[in-house]
């Protein structure tokens, strides 16, 4: 699948359909897998096929998700792919209401919440890993004092920086490299704090 663009999300309906934890597992499961039936998805997030299917619906009355094209002979299973390479949230779209900043800051809680259960969840599994996986891997924190111009280029920079690799990981994937590969996630975030 060649990457679609980044989706950035403005509007309040989306950010509540995406806002709901189930729905942002599928929807990280989906980018993950490529495609995938909501059998198939179920089996990943281990919820019913029935409520997988509902909120995969919901998904894609939002866009976030589309129709793919059927991936067996089994006509009856509907294929499922993400409808944009990401999606991407600005606090600037939503401060003009109460409302509108309580359903984006709950949306980024959700999505911290969970990037922190991934990287548990390599924790508690890190003695299966080899050692090559457990020496490759990093976890770091470094505390700046920077202007908010600043921010904002060390953002961008660090945004080209991991598109370059993600068109590197998007090459391979297209041309069946598999050996050696595995899912890799990276979480980055930069924000202003008072000690």
């Amino acid at each position: 699948m060649a990457r679609k663009n980044v989706r950035r999300v403005k509007d309040l309906e989306t950010v509540k359909a995406l806002g709901h934890p189930l729905r942002m597992r599928l929807y990280r499961a989906l980018m993950v897998t490529q495609r995938a039936t909501a059998s198939q998805l179920a089996e990943q997030v281990d919820e019913a096929v029935s409520l997988v299917s509902y909120h995969l619906r919901k998904l894609a009355a939002h866009g976030l998700i589309e129709e793919a094209e059927q991936g067996s002979a089994d006509g009856r299973e509907r294929w499922w792919q993400a409808a944009v390479s990401g999606v991407s949230t600005e606090d600037v779209d939503f401060r003009d209401a109460p409302e509108s900043e309580g359903a984006y800051v709950a949306l980024s809680r959700l999505a911290a919440r969970q990037r922190h259960e991934l990287y548990q969840s390599y924790l508690d599994t890190k003695s299966a890993w080899p050692d090559e996986w457990r020496d490759a891997s990093f976890n770091s924190e470094y505390l700046l004092s920077l202007t908010p111009q600043e921010l904002v280029g060390l953002r961008t920079e660090m945004n080209e920086l991991l598109k370059k690799w993600e068109a590197r990981s998007d090459a391979a994937r297209e041309a069946g490299e598999r050996e050696g590969r595995e899912h890799v996630a990276v979480h980055t975030a930069g924000f202003p704090f008072r000690p």
